[in-house]
């Protein structure tokens, strides 16, 4: 199967890309392994907001139980939306100048 980036022949992984696009794509990605703080964040607000506050407020447990999945939820969602957005950008960067073909 071709890979859907560089269309090179050979096994892919899950997202249809090589071996050495995922590697790339792996390199170009550490400067922002930051990413994870905002959805961490987030997910902590609405445990803390959901789970812990609204209980002290009157309501039932069971809302309690629902705010830690809504938490864990809030988490999952905003990882995913950031992690499909670093791949479209890493798809719009330009190649290294090594890999442009006739430039010197």
């Amino acid at each position: 199967m071709a890979c859907t980036r560089c269309k090179a022949d050979g096994p892919t992984g899950r997202d249809g890309w090589c071996t050495a696009c995922e590697r790339a794509y792996d390199t170009w990605l550490r400067p922002y392994a930051t990413d994870i703080i905002v959805p961490v964040l987030a997910g902590m607000v609405v445990i803390t907001g959901v789970a812990v506050v609204l209980p002290f407020l009157g309501a039932g447990s069971l809302i309690a139980y629902g705010g830690v999945f809504a938490g864990f939820a809030t988490l999952f969602a905003m990882f995913r939306l950031r992690r499909r957005h670093r791949k479209r950008q890493f798809l719009a960067t330009s190649l290294p100048r090594a890999y442009l073909p006739g430039k010197t």
